[in-house]
């Protein structure tokens, strides 16, 4: 029992970089989705943490391609915004810096509906 095999393939002190959210994002985030499934609008989440990006996908139901994607991608930081809101079809619907104003367009929704 005293033989431990490392489960990583990358060599000694070295870890895969992988991009993640922040606790005040995924409060945001996962308050947006706790008061999306209250309205009856989703009904499951996926979250992916990616070497390059980070994503949280919202679902109608759970065999479905997701109704709206929010993507964190620190490469366009200093460019565009590094948050993206995808909508159903993959149509781009905000861009922006700052979290609040890219989930806007998904809490106008939201207003509307109940």
């Amino acid at each position: 029992m005293e033989n431990v095999t490392p489960l990583s393939a990358l060599p000694a002190g070295r870890t895969a970089p992988q991009v993640s959210f922040t606790r005040p994002e995924l409060d945001r985030i996962l308050s947006l989705y706790g008061r999306m499934v209250a309205a009856g609008l989703w009904k499951d989440y996926a979250l992916h943490l990616g070497e390059k990006t980070a994503s949280f996908s919202g679902f109608r139901r759970a065999a479905e391609n997701p109704e709206a994607r929010i993507v964190k991608d620190p490469a366009l930081r200093n460019r565009q915004g590094e948050w993206i809101l995808y909508g159903e079809g993959g149509v781009i619907l905000k861009r922006g810096h700052e979290l609040a104003s890219v989930l806007a367009p998904l809490e106008r929704r939201l207003v509307k509906a109940v």
